[in-house]
């Protein structure tokens, strides 16, 4: 099967728009982690991603007739940018269906390029369903972003160009996966070169479609799809995709959000580029599978997939990023409501900075107050934690706290004691033009809102702390309300950070 695929690869004439992008050298990552460890540059593609190789070579082999008809894709994006470009230069026609959450800069950049934009859905599968339709209805050519085999190929013109230009001995190559056609494309290659490569496949834990179907040995859709990695938000892995990969593929990794935006930094501070989430993944499942696996002296490579992010982003990334490099410990602790304790407490952490300290006071006798500490790793979290629970004071560990992190440590000295019967629920919705006016009307009219908190990120979802006075006797309904309200949520009614500062 791989050979089939090599023959495609060394026949991909996509080099008079596509650039055969560097192997940089990262030297801080390298020194950190005890290895050698190298990034392919795809961020320096003409369209700041790697989706440029497959939607052109694939692109090249229409017919007269079907360039005359012109091609429709669906994506988050990057696809669809390179498809843009490609159909610029070859003058053929191309639409492009893109979910109403895409990044902005994406969607200016298809544009740009001559690219006719539909945007429809909040998700890569409802945007696909409405270009299958296009294809019926117009007769266009489908281009699928992941799931076609010249696609696949254009992809694995990487893995040519890394075996060419590293000439070491090279112990792992860590590829991002949403649909899976770049790592189809780079394994088929390298198993078939160079098999002693091991192909290291990298996912967000809330998208890891390619994990679930290998551990069933077959493709599942997932039922929820996390969009803070949105160029590998996808819910089902490809047909042909995990038909190669399931052969190829050494090993998968899931990643977690914080651990991405480490990575993006972690890109940033080697090579001066910032990476988007699903273009850092590799970058992220690298340096976990490091440590969980104690590598030293290898020759490790991952791949940069792309650029291609919303500045306003940023502003959420740096904010997660110390707890992704386990740098910054996120604690409640509980000391005396009187003068003089808090400087006794910082007594005790002294040779450590304070990055954050919220506190109001709330009760005579007790403070709640919290606070983020610098920390080197999990473990000098867990002996900084052990120390003050030695010094009598009582700590709840929050650093792993989604609801602390993204939402108490905004609004922390916020009490309402005349509010009574409150339940709390965390909310996660596509973000779009009138998404948070469209979630706020949905509520109005139900239960009386004791609380709100919402910040925008600049990304593809919002995110909501909600608290309602909710009469015992209307339980039922609001389990019944929020099944019709469809949107993803959590009840947090019982979280520590909501007992500790807001109840």
């Amino acid at each position: 099967m791989p050979e089939s695929y090599v023959r495609r690869i060394l026949n991909a004439n996509i080099y008079d728009l596509v650039e055969e992008t560097p192997v940089d050298f990262a030297p801080q990552l390298s020194q950190r982690f005890g290895n050698r460890i190298l990034i392919k540059r795809e961020d320096l593609q003409p369209v700041f991603s790697f989706k440029l190789r497959g939607a052109y070579n694939r692109m090249m082999k229409l017919t007269a007739a079907e360039k005359q008809r012109g091609v429709v894709a669906a994506s988050a994006g990057n696809h669809a940018q390179g498809m843009a470009m490609a159909a610029r230069k070859m003058g053929v026609r191309a639409v492009i269906v893109m979910p109403r959450t895409t990044p902005a800069i994406k969607i200016n950049a298809v544009q740009a390029l001559g690219g006719e934009v539909v945007l429809v859905g909040d998700n890569f599968d409802a945007a696909s369903a409405h270009a299958m339709a296009l294809v019926e209805k117009s007769n266009m050519v489908y281009i699928h972003p992941f799931d076609d085999p010249e696609v696949i190929a254009g992809q694995g013109t990487v893995a040519m160009e890394i075996l060419r230009q590293i000439s070491e001995p090279i112990d792992a190559i860590f590829v991002c996966v949403g649909g899976g056609g770049l790592c189809a494309g780079i394994a088929a290659y390298v198993k078939y070169v160079r098999p002693d490569v091991k192909i290291i496949a990298v996912e967000p834990n809330d998208a890891a479609c390619l994990k679930a179907a290998l551990v069933k040995n077959r493709r599942v859709r997932l039922k929820q799809v996390g969009l803070f990695a949105d160029g590998a938000a996808v819910a089902q892995i490809g047909k042909e995709t995990f038909r190669v990969l399931k052969e190829t593929l050494d090993a998968v990794v899931t990643v977690t959000t914080d651990e991405i935006c480490a990575a993006i930094k972690d890109i940033f501070e080697d090579t001066r580029s910032i990476a988007e989430p699903a273009g850092a993944l590799s970058v992220a499942g690298m340096k976990k599978y490091i440590e969980e696996n104690g590598w030293r002296g290898k020759t490790l490579v991952a791949i940069e997939s792309g650029a291609n992010m919303n500045f306003d982003r940023l502003r959420y990334i740096s904010e997660r990023t110390e707890i992704g490099e386990k740098r910054e410990a996120v604690l409640a602790v509980t000391i005396a409501e009187q003068p003089g304790s808090f400087k006794q407490f910082c007594h005790l952490v002294s040779g450590r900075m304070v990055t954050e300290f919220n506190y109001r006071y709330g009760d005579p006798q007790q403070a709640h107050i919290f606070v983020g500490v610098q920390v080197a790793s999990d473990a000098d979290r867990e002996t900084l934690v052990t120390s003050l629970r030695d010094q009598g004071y009582a700590v709840e560990d929050m650093t792993d706290n989604e609801m602390a992190k993204l939402h108490i440590r905004h609004m922390v000295g916020g009490r309402a004691t005349a509010v009574k019967q409150e339940r709390v629920f965390r909310f996660e919705f596509p973000e779009r033009p009138g998404a948070l006016a469209n979630f706020l009307n949905r509520l109005a009219g139900t239960w009386n809102i004791s609380m709100f908190h919402y910040r925008n990120h600049g990304a593809a979802f919002g995110r909501v702390l909600v608290g309602l006075e909710v009469p015992t006797e209307d339980r039922r309904r609001v389990a019944e309300f929020l099944q019709e309200l469809d949107y993803d949520y959590c009840e947090e009614t019982q979280n520590p950070a909501y007992q500790f500062f807001l109840r």
